[in-house]
């Protein structure tokens, strides 16, 4: 499940991402369009740049803004570094594996399997999805929809 730490994550993203090209935007503009605490924004937009999405400028003309075009940033990533790995259990997980203490058999575990194959399907759409896409998009794409109905 996507945290607030995530969600507000991904509303600043977006919110940056509709800016003009060389444009910046304050913390403080960014949280009150957003609605998202400003302290708590601090935070998510510190790690954003320490991951590379984000650059800041301090003085006059600073504020945040994107380090790379929108069509370059993958939701899949930004949801890893704020809220870390996408698979609904740890023993799901690529990254954060942990073997379950109830379990005799990981291999065989139902449980386990039917996890992994909803971790590959959330990480197929967010890995594909870019922030351009996800900052334009009002509903499902139509792919998508065709993906799912079929």
């Amino acid at each position: 499940m996507l945290t607030k730490k995530g969600k507000y994550g991904l509303k600043a993203l977006v919110d940056l991402a509709r800016l003009e090209p060389g444009e910046t935007a304050f913390i403080t503009e960014i949280a009150q369009r957003n609605n998202i605490p400003k302290k708590f924004l601090d935070t998510i937009l510190l790690e954003l740049r320490n991951a590379g999405m984000l650059r800041s400028k301090k003085g006059p003309g600073g504020g945040y803004s994107l380090s790379r075009p929108a069509s370059e940033i993958r939701i899949g990533h930004v949801i890893r570094t704020l809220d870390g790995p996408l698979a609904p259990i740890r023993c799901a997980s690529r990254t954060a594996y942990e073997v379950c203490e109830d379990c005799n058999d990981p291999e065989t575990c139902q449980v386990r399997v039917s996890m992994t194959t909803v971790r590959d399907a959330v990480a197929a759409i967010l890995d594909s999805m870019t922030l351009e896409e996800f900052a334009a998009d009002k509903s499902m794409p139509l792919e998508m929809e065709e993906k799912r109905a079929g």
